[in-house]
C-alpha cells in the first residue's frame, strides 16, 4: 500500500518517521502528475513546493496554525494532505475541487486566493485577529518571488513589521512566476548566501552588548556593521528594513533542512521572512525543462510531455490580438504593448521579439501597469494594456483616476472576457462591462468574432482616448481575416437579421448564438426576431436600438456579463431617458452570484447562454407577451 494512502491530514504526516517523508513527496507528484494529465493545472509550481508543503505541514499544526497560500496555484500538494486525496482526481472540473484555497472547500484553506501578492496582507489580519482573541497560534503566508514583484505585497510587509507581530512569511524564490520575472527585485533576490548564522548573530549581539550595558550608541553602531555584511551578500537588508528578521537562502528541495529551519523560526514571536528556493517542476522533466509551458497547461501526455491538442480549427482570439497587434505597430511607431507578467497569455510574445523597445512587462503589478501606460499616452504615444478581464480588477483606480479622468490614449485589450473555464470564480471575467461602461470619457466594445476584433482594436487606438476591447478565451469562428484594417463608426452597431415578433441585442460571444436561436425558433415556432451585433457597450448605438424598440415592442438583450450593471443595464436605462419604459424586456447574462469552474461549453449551459437555453428563454418571454 503507498504511504500517501494512510494520510488523511497532517496530524497522520506527523505520525510518520523522517526517513519516510521522501517516499511521500515522490507520491505526491505522481498524484498532481497524473491528474494535470488528464484534467489541466498549475502543475509546475505545484510541484515545485512539494518539499516545502511536507514540512509546514509536519511542522505547524493546521487549521489551528494558518496557512496562507498566495496565489494558490502552488496548493496542490496542500490539499493532498489536508483529506482531499480521494477527492484530487476531480480538480478543476464541474462540482470538483477547485484548483485554488477556497475556504467552504476545507478549515484547512485558511484564506481564498486566485491573485496574487494578498497572503501578507491576510496573514497580518490573521495575526492581529489572533492577538485580540488572546491566541497564540502561527500564522505563515506562502508567497512566491513573483508575486513579490506585486506591490500589495510590500504594503503588507510595511504595515506588518512596524505591527512587529508573531507571523512567519514564506519566500519561495523560483526565479520566475508564470514567464521569467522582470526588475531589480528578482535580480536582487538571486544574490544568495546561507544567513541563518548571521540570524542568530544579530540575536546574540544584541544580546551581549544589553548586557554589559555599552549604552544604545554602541549598539546602534553594531547593528549598522552586521547590516551592512549582511546587505553585500544577501536580500536581507531588503526584509530587515520592513521590520521582518531574515532566514536563508535555504534548499527548499532539502526536506531535513526545511523541518530544522522551521522548527526553529517556530520558536521566534516576531516577524520573520524564510527565504526558500525552489525549482519550478521538480521531478518532473518536462516541466522542468519548460516550467512556462507547465505553469498553467491543458491535458498532457506523461510520457513524453506532450500537450493533447483540442479537435485545433480557427486562431484564438489572443493569436488573432497578438498579430493584428504587431500589423499596426508596423505601421504606427507610436503604439506600445504592456503586459503584467502574461505575455504568452496576452499574446504579445510575437509583439516583443517585432518590437523589443517597446515592449513591457511590468511584473505582476497591474495598478503600475494601468498608471504607466497614462504616463505613455500624456506623452503622445498609444499603449496597449494586454490584461485578463478579472485582472484589470485590481487597478479600477487607476483606470478612473488615471487614464479616463485624464482622457488619456490608452486601450485596455480585455482577454478572457466571459467564462474562462476550470479556474474557476477566481478567473472568470464577469464583471468588465459593468465596472468599465459607467466611466466618463470610457469607449467599451466587444466583437462578435475575430475579425471584427481587428476593427476593434484598430478603432480603439485610433480614437485618442480611453478605449477597451473585450474578447473571450478561446478559439474563433475560423471566418475570413481582413487584411485590410479600418476603424468601425464609433457607437454603431450591425443589424443581422429582421423580424416581426422582437428584437435580439445581442454583444460579443452571444451574437452568433442569438443567430442560430433566432433560426430555431422561426423553424420551429414560426417566431421571426431581428438580431442585432450591439457592437458597442458604450456608447450604445441609440438610434437603432430606440427605432427597434418603438417598431418591435420587445427586447431580449444577451450578454456574458454580470447582468448587474452591465449591457441589458445600458439598454434599460436607455428605455427610461426616452420614456419607452412600457417596453417588455428580457435579459440574459450572468445572475448575481459567482460562476463555479468547469468547461466554458458546460458553464454556458448551465446559465442558459448556449443556443437551446437561449432558444428556450426567448420563446417563453415571446410567448408570455
Amino acid at each position: 500500500m503507498a504511504i500517501l494512502e494512510t494520510i488523511n491530514s497532517p496530524d497522520d504526516l506527523k505520525k510518520l518517521p523522517v526517513s519516510q517523508l521522501p517516499a511521500v513527496a515522490a507520491e505526491i507528484r505522481r498524484m498532481i502528475i497524473e491528474t494535470c494529465a488528464k484534467n489541466g493545472g498549475h502543475l509546475a509550481p505545484s510541484l515545485g513546493v512539494v518539499e516545502l508543503t511536507i514540512a509546514l505541514h509536519r511542522v505547524f499544526n493546521s487549521p489551528a496554525d494558518k496557512i496562507i497560500w498566495d496565489v494558490g496555484h502552488q496548493a496542490y500538494a496542500h490539499k493532498i494532505l489536508t483529506g482531499r486525496r480521494d477527492r484530487f482526481s476531480t480538480l478543476r472540473t464541474l462540482n470538483g475541487i477547485s484548483g485554488f484555497p477556497k475556504r467552504a472547500e476545507s478549515p484547512h484553506d485558511a484564506f481564498g486566493s486566485g491573485h496574487s501578492s494578498t497572503s501578507i496582507s491576510a496573514a497580518t489580519g490573521f495575526a492581529a485577529a489572533r492577538d485580540l482573541d488572546g491566541r497564540r497560534n502561527k500564522v505563515v503566508a506562502v508567497i512566491g518571488d513573483g508575486s513579490m514583484t506585486g506591490g500589495m505585497a510590500y504594503e503588507g510587509m510595511n504595515h506588518a513589521g512596524a505591527l512587529d507581530k508573531d507571523l512567519i512569511v514564506v519566500l519561495n524564490d523560483n526565479e520566475m512566476s508564470i514567464a521569467e520575472n522582470v526588475g531589480a527585485l528578482s535580480t536582487f533576490l538571486i544574490r544568495t548566501s546561507s544567513s541563518e548564522f548571521v540570524h542568530r548573530f544579530k540575536k546574540n549581539t544584541e544580546a551581549f552588548f544589553r548586557r554589559i550595558d555599552v549604552g544604545k550608541g554602541v549598539l546602534h553602531v553594531a547593528r549598522k556593521l552586521e547590516e551592512s555584511f549582511k546587505g553585500l551578500f544577501t536580500p536581507g537588508m531588503l526584509f530587515e528594513a520592513f521590520g521582518f528578521d531574515y532566514i536563508g537562502p535555504i534548499d527548499g528541495h532539502d526536506l531535513p533542512k526545511l523541518l530544522e529551519t522551521l522548527e526553529s523560526i517556530k520558536k521566534f514571536d516576531d516577524a520573520v521572512l524564510i527565504h526558500v528556493l525552489t525549482k519550478k517542476g521538480k521531478g518532473y522533466k518536462p516541466a522542468e525543462d519548460n516550467p512556462s509551458l507547465f505553469h498553467g497547461v491543458g491535458p498532457f501526455k506523461i510520457e513524453t510531455g506532450k500537450v493533447v491538442k483540442g479537435k485545433g480549427g480557427a486562431a484564438s482570439y489572443t493569436a488573432i490580438f497578438g498579430a493584428t497587434l504587431c500589423k499596426l505597430a508596423a505601421e504606427d511607431e507610436r503604439i506600445v504593448a504592456i503586459t503584467a507578467a502574461m505575455p504568452e497569455g496576452t499574446g504579445l510574445s510575437g509583439f516583443a521579439k517585432e518590437h523589443p523597445e517597446r515592449f513591457f512587462d511590468v511584473g505582476i503589478a497591474e495598478q503600475h501597469g494601468v498608471t504607466f501606460a497614462a504616463g505613455l499616452a500624456a506623452c503622445g504615444l498609444r499603449p496597449v494594456f494586454a490584461v485578463y478581464s478579472t485582472f484589470l480588477q485590481r487597478a479600477y483606480d487607476q483606470v478612473f483616476h488615471d487614464v479616463c479622468l485624464q482622457n488619456l490614449a490608452v486601450t485596455f485589450a480585455l482577454d478572457r472576457g466571459g467564462v474562462v473555464g476550470s479556474d474557476g470564480p477566481t478567473h472568470h471575467g464577469a464583471f468588465d462591462l459593468s465596472y468599465l461602461r459607467h466611466l466618463p470619457n470610457m469607449t467599451l466594445m466587444a466583437p462578435k468574432d475575430e475579425n471584427e476584433l481587428q476593427h476593434m482594436l484598430t478603432t480603439a487606438i485610433a480614437l485618442g482616448g480611453p478605449a477597451a476591447v473585450r474578447y473571450p478565451r478561446g478559439n474563433g469562428y475560423g471566418v475570413p481575416l481582413d487584411q485590410t484594417l479600418a476603424s468601425l463608426p464609433v457607437g454603431r452597431a450591425e443589424l443581422l437579421r429582421e423580424g416581426g415578433d422582437g428584437v435580439l441585442l445581442a454583444l460579443g460571444t452571444m451574437v452568433y448564438p442569438a443567430q442560430e436561436a433566432a433560426e430555431q425558433l422561426k423553424k420551429n415556432h414560426g417566431i421571426g426576431l431581428t438580431v442585432v451585433n450591439a457592437r458597442f457597450v458604450k456608447p450604445l448605438d441609440e438610434t437603432l436600438i430606440l427605432e427597434l424598440a418603438k417598431k418591435h415592442g420587445r427586447i431580449v438583450t444577451l450578454e456574458e456579463n454580470a447582468l448587474l450593471g452591465g449591457f441589458g443595464t445600458a439598454v434599460l436605462e436607455l428605455l427610461e431617458q426616452h420614456h419607452l419604459t412600457g417596453v417588455p424586456v428580457l435579459r440574459l447574462g450572468y445572475p448575481d452570484r459567482y460562476i463555479p469552474q468547469g468547461e466554458q461549453h458546460e458553464m454556458r449551459t448551465m446559465l442558459g447562454l448556449d443556443t437551446p437555453g437561449i432558444a428556450a428563454s426567448v420563446h417563453s418571454f415571446i410567448s408570455r407577451q
